[in-house]
């Protein structure tokens, strides 16, 4: 990501660089940009539309337009006619349904050729292990939405490697199976080849080619922003050249300049497939700490703990393969919850520490409390006083990025009022006093940690540790955790092994949110995020102006039963409501002061609708507490 931009020529990075063998920039916090965002969130249109069949292409629009803060994140809004993601947006939300949103009949031959159709369709490959023709059907259906002609075949190239390197390692195996879902002419086939053979002549020198690239492959003959054609030719030859290492594949594609990020993304997704977790080094698995980030219209869904996406990617393979998943599988899948196992190996669910001084984190398969794996503390000569913060961040603000990268918002993933419980099992080798352990939660706008009593661990023992998240408020809550302290002497320090493991945040929240202790984050107002109009803080409250329906939301994406009530003053407009059970920009209900003096209830599928209205003769510059209901079927507005 770092040497995307155009203004890095594969010359600035030859020169700058020279050759990469690792990061190249480190991130406070990584977030994702459309190569990342587009496969988690087309892969809900099978949660939503494609339950239990195959998906269609306005299956995959659908999640378009619903997953979509219309502008911001997500896609590139490079403008209509010129990011190819952008056009096929305005296409669908103007009624043109997809195939037909991305076809070149409907935005000519370039913009469909541009390389986005390669880009969002690796998960669609995870999802078809071994199956590398199916993978394939996939990946188009999905391209299609937006891209046409060559931003089909990669689409289709990709999805079937990746399906197809859940069964062999071989680079050369892959690319075969993955050329046969291609057409017999087309021009995806034929850079793919003149790779393939310059490989043949010139196996050592992968620069060599990469010239050849720039001379019959380049931009200049491919036209719009990122075509698709020139790149494919990178993904060829980091393959080739990378010769089945994943380390060499995705810096090979990094270094080779044009669409960075995408290429190593695409190229790494074939190889972390093809060589196994052993296959990744720990250099570049280490500091991603299995979280990301994402920029969707759910702040809930932004936080992506990559273990627990892996077992839900994998529970919809077992899905799309009519096979009943593993049952272990099937319950360490909590939707609306936060459940950490520790299970998948290596796996730290995205823990930090807040000293690394005195914590170092790593995974275990030594001690769990249940299953075979946990999260493995070293505490590292921890005198009386001495602490340390164990912890997993449910939210985040501004601060704790290092750059704007495609504006991500969010909403908490832990709240006031829920439980959250784990176990810690001591293994001291040194100091005659164990260490105590204290749950905390902070909050975020004062980082102010709210501890709950310590308690000392028992050597060999596991422990249960179990509190309700105190009232906060009105501030979010961005880190749940311990507070590790040492209680020796400096004659005698500590030292030793602190295993955590079966973490988990549950049960009903009951919590507000104080607009004062709010901040303006990424041209939205935390915790919410904010789909068109324009959005401020005034005197403690929140504020709208819009010239088109806007709606901000926060939240659980997953809650279903609760109430919830806010202070309303309408001040212009005839249209002033509150949201419940939003499941995106598409999906949902509002209810409030509707027109012509009326109280409504609206439900949002791709349109609004009336479901009930009453006469109330509601003023302008009054305040209204509004509250709606949900229970079961039955929605009250109060």
């Amino acid at each position: 990501a770092p040497v995307e931009p155009t203004i890095w020529t594969y010359e600035r990075i030859r020169d700058t660089y020279g050759d990469i063998t690792g990061y190249v920039k480190e991130y406070k916090n990584f977030a994702a940009d459309d190569d990342a965002n587009g496969p988690v969130f087309f892969l809900r249109a099978l949660y939503d539309d494609a339950k239990d069949r195959l998906p269609t292409p306005q299956d995959v629009a659908r999640a378009w337009l619903n997953y979509a803060r219309e502008g911001v994140g997500l896609y590139w809004w490079g403008g209509y006619g010129v990011s190819t993601e952008h056009t096929a947006y305005l296409n669908l939300k103007n009624g043109i349904p997809a195939p037909q949103s991305g076809s070149i009949e409907q935005n000519g031959l370039i913009l469909a050729e541009q390389i986005g159709g390669q880009i969002f369709i690796d998960t669609w490959g995870l999802v078809s292990p071994g199956k590398p023709h199916e993978a394939a059907e996939l990946g188009q259906t999905a391209a299609s939405v937006s891209h046409d002609g060559n931003g089909l075949w990669g689409a289709r190239f990709f999805c079937a490697a990746i399906a197809k390197a859940f069964e062999t390692a071989d680079i050369r195996t892959i690319m075969d199976a993955a050329m046969a879902e291609l057409p017999e002419k087309c021009t995806y086939r034929d850079v793919m080849e003149a790779v393939k053979a310059f490989h043949r002549e010139s196996p050592g020198d992968w620069r060599a080619c990469r010239e050849m690239l720039e001379r019959d492959w380049g931009y200049d003959k491919y036209q719009g922003v990122c075509h698709i054609i020139p790149n494919a030719g990178v993904c060829a030859m980091a393959l080739l050249y990378g010769g089945g290492d994943f380390a060499r594949t995705v810096e090979i594609a990094t270094m080779a300049g044009w669409d960075t990020d995408c290429n190593a993304g695409n190229v790494g997704t074939v190889l972390g497939v093809a060589r196994g977790l052993e296959g990744l080094p720990e250099k570049y698995r280490g500091p991603i700490n299995d979280g990301i980030v994402c920029s969707g219209i759910s702040g809930y869904l932004n936080i992506l703990d990559i273990p627990t996406f892996c077992k839900e990617t994998a529970l919809l393979g077992y899905r799309l393969a009519g096979e009943e998943a593993p049952a272990a599988l099937r319950e360490s899948v909590k939707p609306g919850e936060v459940h950490f196992d520790f299970e998948l190996p290596g796996s730290t669910h995205n823990f930090r520490v807040s000293d690394s001084f005195f914590g170092a984190l790593s995974h275990s398969a030594k001690h769990a409390y249940a299953g075979t794996g946990s999260l493995r503390i070293l505490l590292d000569r921890m005198v009386r006083g001495d602490q340390c913060r164990v912890f997993y961040k449910p939210f985040y603000t501004r601060e704790d990025f290092s750059d704007e990268r495609y504006s991500p918002v969010f909403s908490p993933t832990a709240y006031p009022g829920q439980t959250v419980s784990l176990k810690l099992y001591l293994d001291q080798w040194n100091g005659n006093e164990t260490p105590g352990a204290a749950p905390y939660v902070r909050t975020a706008s004062d980082k102010a940690l709210h501890l709950q009593g310590y308690r000392k661990l028992v050597q060999g023992e596991w422990i249960d540790i179990t509190f309700t998240i105190p009232d906060t408020q009105g501030d979010q809550v961005d880190e749940v955790g311990v507070v590790l302290e040492g209680y020796a002497p400096a004659s005698c320090k500590t030292l030793g092994m602190v295993y955590l493991d079966e973490f988990s945040i549950t049960g009903p929240a009951a919590y507000t949110i104080a607009m004062a202790k709010q901040k303006k984050n990424f041209a939205a107002i935390t915790p919410f995020s904010m789909d068109h109009g324009a959005w401020d803080l005034y005197g403690g409250t929140l504020n709208l102006m819009r010239q088109e329906p806007a709606f901000a939301y926060t939240g659980n994406y997953y809650a279903r039963d609760y109430v919830f009530s806010a202070p309303v003053t309408p001040r212009n407009g005839d249209s002033h409501l509150l949201l419940c059970r939003a499941q995106g920009a598409q999906r949902g209900y509002a209810a409030g002061l509707g027109r012509e003096g009326r109280l409504v209830i609206l439900k949002n599928d791709f349109g609004f609708s009336t479901l009930a209205e009453c006469d109330f003769d509601w003023k302008k510059d009054t305040v209204y507490q509004l509250e709606l209901q949900c229970r079961g079927e039955e929605l009250t507005l109060s």
